[in-house]
Parts: structure tokens; sequence; C-alpha cells
């Protein structure tokens, strides 16, 4: 009797019964979600984690206002200017994405203008100004450009929110009153992996008073 339906793993143990059978598919998934899980925590280490300090390295001791605050530190010649921030002063809200300067994520200011603080080497922010997300909010009030992206839903995710914040603030205060072209342009350096850019284009232009886009 001919059957329409096809078992390929009953089809197997009837050629040979000793084959082992095919995983469930909850196994399957059970068994790639845990090294997927695993791959991901060893790709989001950050540099310093990777790189272990060593008492050998060149050192310079450099003076950078971040936030407003002056800090005189020692650093690695090698670091880059995310690891000053988030390891050597504590400021974790600059996240490190790509790690590669392509991905915006790890966006601040320094002296005025957006940058990748992965591609900057802490050195050369000697003397600078930088900014970050946390100098953003004043007196526990998020700045306009904040409030607009929660009212705006702009933030999904999240993990890149505080480097599209950052380029974001360079625009406005640069264009107060920027149209959705000119945001669209400043942010063209900051993905979003959530794809919620219309979001985050509305925000801008309605923090300088445009509006919805």
């Amino acid at each position: 009797m001919h059957s329409d339906s096809f078992d390929p793993a009953t089809e197997r143990q009837a050629v040979d019964p000793d084959a082992p059978q095919s995983p469930s598919r909850r196994e399957f998934l059970e068994t790639t979600g845990a090294t997927v899980a695993a791959s991901t925590v060893a790709s989001f280490a950050t540099p310093a984690m990777a790189q272990p300090t060593d008492a050998a390295a060149p050192r310079t001791t450099i003076s950078v206002s971040v936030n407003g605050v002056r800090h005189e530190i020692e650093v690695e010649d090698r670091w880059t200017l995310a690891e000053l921030l988030r390891d050597g002063i504590g400021l974790t809200g600059t996240k490190i994405g790509c790690d590669r300067g392509e991905c915006g994520a790890c966006t601040v200011l320094m002296n005025g203008a957006p940058v990748y603080s992965c591609g900057q080497l802490a050195v050369w922010a000697d003397g600078a100004e930088v900014r970050t997300v946390e100098g953003l909010a004043r007196n526990g009030e998020l700045s306009p450009l904040q409030q607009a992206f929660v009212v705006n839903n702009a933030p999904q995710c999240g993990f890149c929110t505080p480097g599209q914040l950052m380029s974001a603030t360079a625009l406005l205060e640069a264009t107060p009153s920027p149209t959705a072209d000119q945001a669209r342009a400043a942010l063209v350096g900051n993905l979003c992996r959530c794809s919620n850019y219309n979001a985050i284009v509305e925000a801008v232009v309605a923090a300088g008073g445009g509006g919805v886009a």
C-alpha cells in the first residue's frame, strides 16, 4: 500500500536499523542556541579583557576632560579612547560594537566633533574635551534630544543608541532645527541593527523643534 507521507528517519531505520536517529527539532535548537550564545559572549568581550594589561607596555600620562571633569591618567599607548572611557574611567555608556570604526556605536564628541572612539588612540585625546552619553543629562533631567528619542520610540535594543545620540547632539549644536535630510546625513555613520531609522530621524527633527519628519 502506497503512503503519501515520507519520514526520512523511519525510512533510514528501515534500511539500517542500527543507524542513529536524527535529533529532534528541540534538541537541534537547544544545541545550536547554546553554541550561538557562547560565541556571542566571546565576540562582545571588551578589548581590555581580550588584551590583559602589560606591565612592560609603553605608557603615557595624559590629561583629558570628560564631560567637564579633568582626568590625569596613565594609559598604555595601545589603548583606544573607548577603552580609556570604559575601563579607565568607568563610563560604560559608550558601547563597543564592531571595534573597527564601522558601526558608530562608540561615537563620542571630541572637541565638539563626533568620532569613533574605538578608532582613536587614548593618547590622541591628550588635552582634548570629550563628551559621552553620560554627559547629556543635566541635574537628573534628560536632554531634549534624549526625551525626543523616548517619545518617538527611537531606541529599540538600545545598544547603538548612545552613539546615535552623540552624533545627533553634534548636529543639533551646529544646526538647531535640522531637516530630515540633514538628520539622515548626520547619522549616516551610525548603524541601527534593529533598523529603526525612521523613528530615529523623527526624534532628531522633533528635538530641533521641527515636529515629525
